[in-house]
C-alpha cells in the first residue's frame, strides 16, 4: 500500500534571544519563576519589521526542500498550520507558494494551534495515501511575540510563548516505512480555557476601539494554565497510546517521543507516566519556549540533525493545546 514519508525537515528560528533575565526587566517575574513553572531558560522573539509567519515559513521550506533534494517545482500542495497568520485572510499557504515560485497547486491553512502540525501532516497523509499529491510541503509557523501582553498582568503566558517555523516535505513511497497512523481528537467545551477572544467576528475591532477601554485584555492571549495542564497531561497519554495500539506496539517499541513543545512540566509528567526513558524523548521548549504549531517540526528537525532519529526507528509525534485539540502520529523513519 502506499504510504508517506518525510523526505526532509528544517526550521527557523529568529536570531535575537529573549532570556528569563530579559523579561524580568519587564514585568515583575524572574528566572527561577519560569523556569520551574514551565522549565523554560529563553525563547526567540523576531525583531518587529524583519520576520513574517510566512517569511519564516518560508525560510523553514527551502531547508526542508534541500535536505530532501528536492526543487520547489516538485511540490504539488501546501499544508500551512498558524495560529497567528500574516494578515486575517488570505492565509499563509498562499504566500508560501508564491515566494518560493511555485505553480498554481492548492494552499490549505490548518488552524489546530498546538496541534497543528499534526493535523497538518495528517492530511498530507491522507492526500498521498490517496494518490491524489505526490510531494506536499507541510509548514508550522507562529509569531506570538507582537501579540503578548508584555506587563505584570500578561505574564503568566507571556513567559511561555516563542517564535520560530518548522518544515517537512512529506512524499510518497512504497517502502515499508513512513507514516504508519494518525489520530486527531476535539473538545470544543474547553475552547475559551485556551483562546485570543478579539478581535473577531463576534468582537469586532471597531467595537474594541470604540470603547476605549484599558482593561480589555480580550485580545490578548487567555490561558486557565492548571486547567489545561490537567487535561493535557491526560489527553497526551490517551492519544500517543491509541496510536501504539493501533500499531500493535507498546511504549517500549517507542525510539523517540516528540511531544508539543508546551511545557516541560507537562513533557516529564507523560514521561513518568509511560515509563519511558531519558533518551525516548525529545525536548527543547527550553531553547526556545512554546512554538505552537511550529514546536514538533523544530524539535524533530533538530533531533535528526543530533543523530536521534535513524532509519528503522519508531517515532511517536503527540500535541495538545487550544481546542482543545490533541493528536498524535506514528512513524517508521
Amino acid at each position: 500500500m502506499r504510504k508517506s514519508r518525510i523526505a526532509g525537515m528544517g526550521y527557523y528560528v529568529p536570531e535575537n534571544v529573549v532570556t528569563n533575565d530579559d523579561l524580568s526587566k519587564m514585568m515583575d517575574t524572574s528566572d527561577e519563576w519560569i523556569q520551574e513553572r514551565t522549565g523554560i531558560k529563553e525563547r526567540r522573539w523576531v525583531v518587529p519589521g524583519e520576520d513574517t509567519t510566512s517569511g519564516m515559513g518560508v525560510k523553514a521550506a527551502k531547508m526542508a526542500l534541500d535536505r530532501a533534494g528536492m526543487q520547489a517545482s516538485d511540490i504539488d500542495f501546501i499544508v500551512f498550520a498558524t495560529l497567528s497568520p500574516d494578515y486575517y485572510f488570505p492565509g499563509p499557504g498562499v504566500q508560501v507558494q508564491e515566494a518560493l515560485g511555485i505553480d498554481t497547486v492548492g494552499a490549505l491553512d490548518v488552524r489546530n494551534q498546538c496541534s497543528g502540525f499534526v493535523y497538518a501532516l495528517s492530511v498530507a497523509d491522507q492526500f498521498i495515501k490517496t494518490g491524489m499529491y505526490k510531494n506536499i510541503l507541510v509548514i508550522g509557523s507562529e509569531l506570538h511575540s507582537g501579540g503578548l501582553d508584555k506587563t505584570t498582568r500578561g505574564r503568566g503566558v507571556t513567559v511561555i510563548f516563542g517564535d520560530g517555523a518548522g518544515a517537512a516535505v512529506v512524499t510518497a513511497t512504497d517502502e515499508d516505512r513512513g507514516v504508519l497512523s494518525t489520530h486527531l481528537h476535539s473538545e470544543g467545551a474547553h475552547a475559551k480555557e485556551l483562546a485570543l477572544i478579539g478581535p473577531a467576528t463576534r468582537r469586532w475591532v471597531n467595537e474594541i476601539i470604540e470603547e476605549n477601554d484599558e482593561n480589555d485584555i480580550s485580545y490578548f492571549p487567555y490561558m486557565n494554565g492548571s486547567y489545561v495542564f490537567k487535561h493535557a497531561v491526560r489527553r497526551f497519554a490517551e492519544v500517543i497510546q491509541e496510536a501504539l495500539v493501533a500499531n500493535s506496539c507498546t511504549s517500549e517499541d517507542i525510539d523517540l517521543l516528540v511531544p508539543h513543545q508546551a511545557n516541560l512540566r507537562i513533557a516529564q509528567f507523560i514521561q513518568k507516566s509511560m515509563r519511558l526513558r531519558e533518551d525516548q524523548v525529545y525536548n527543547n521548549i527550553m531553547k526556545y519556549g512554546n512554538t505552537t504549531a511550529a514546536s514538533i517540526p523544530i524539535a524533530l528537525c533538530e533531533a535528526v540533525e543530533e543523530g536521534r532519529v535513524k532509519e528503522g526507528d519508531l517515532i511517536c509525534l503527540a500535541a495538545f493545546g487550544s481546542g482543545f485539540t490533541w493528536a498524535s502520529a506514528l512513524i517508521r523513519w
